[in-house]
Formats: C-alpha cells, sequence, structure tokens
C-alpha cells in the first residue's frame, strides 16, 4: 500500500488507479471493515488525526479529482459523506523520498514521464497537505 503525499498530478495512469485502490482500501482499514491491512505504516498518520475517516475522504476527493481533470471516470460514490478540517502537514524530505521513489518506477514503466519529471524543481504535495521542512516521516518503510 501506497499512499503517496505527493500530488496525483505526478502519477502516469497504473500509478493513478493503484493510488485510488488503495486509498479506498485504506478507508475500508480506517472504518473497521477489513480483517488486515490494520497495522499498516501507510496508515499512520491518518489514524494520528482527529477524524481518520473525514481525513481520507478528503485524500480521495483530491484523486478523485485528478481522474476527472484527466477524463477517467472513478466512482465518486465509494468515498463516504464525510470531510475534515484539520490542517496536515508533510515534510519536504518526505514530498523528495517519495518522488525519488516514482522516479524509480517510471524509469521503467513510463520512460517519456520520467524524463519530464526529472525536470521537476518544486514537488508538490496532496492537496490535503501543507509542506514543511523535516525529514522523511517515522512511518515509512526505507
Amino acid at each position: 500500500m501506497r499512499l503517496w503525499s505527493i500530488h496525483p498530478v505526478y502519477l502516469d495512469k497504473v500509478g493513478l488507479v493503484s493510488l485510488w485502490r488503495e486509498s479506498l482500501l485504506a478507508q475500508k482499514v480506517l472504518q473497521g471493515k477489513t480483517k488486515g491491512y490494520k497495522n499498516h505504516p501507510q496508515l499512520t498518520r491518518f489514524k494520528n488525526t482527529v477524524d481518520p475517516i473525514g481525513t481520507i475522504a478528503n485524500y480521495l476527493q483530491a484523486i478523485f479529482n485528478e481522474a476527472e481533470n484527466r477524463g477517467y471516470k472513478f466512482d465518486k460514490t465509494k468515498i463516504v459523506k464525510r470531510k475534515c478540517k484539520e490542517i496536515f502537514f508533510v515534510t519536504n524530505r518526505q514530498l523528495e523520498y517519495e518522488f525519488n521513489h516514482l522516479l524509480n518506477k517510471l524509469e521503467k514503466r513510463n520512460p517519456k514521464l520520467y524524463i519530464q519529471l526529472s525536470k521537476v524543481k518544486t514537488i508538490k504535495p496532496h492537496p490535503i497537505f501543507n509542506k514543511i521542512d523535516g525529514d522523511i516521516a517515522e512511518w515509512e518503510v526505507l
């Protein structure tokens, strides 16, 4: 499970569809509707919020918006009808780590996008996050 901190605009079609599916799974886990993945490290930051289900709903909404911008047909009704107004942060080092992780995947899977993204100077975070200075997140499996 990879719940990206980077903006979904950077993901290729395979990555965006995977993020959608994995985020829907995360939503089910946070709702207590699964037996597995309950202690997955990628869920830590969602669990540590005031409203984990509202937070994942906001996260999913941004993925849906990116898919819609590209003309993809994701099912919005799969997102729970709950929003959270809490402000979330992601560190610059976490964004850099994830962006490099994505570049490694794209180098083989989508060389054209790899070349394009290799030129990015400032990495945008996923819309639910505000960027701050700091190290790679403790929950990240290195």
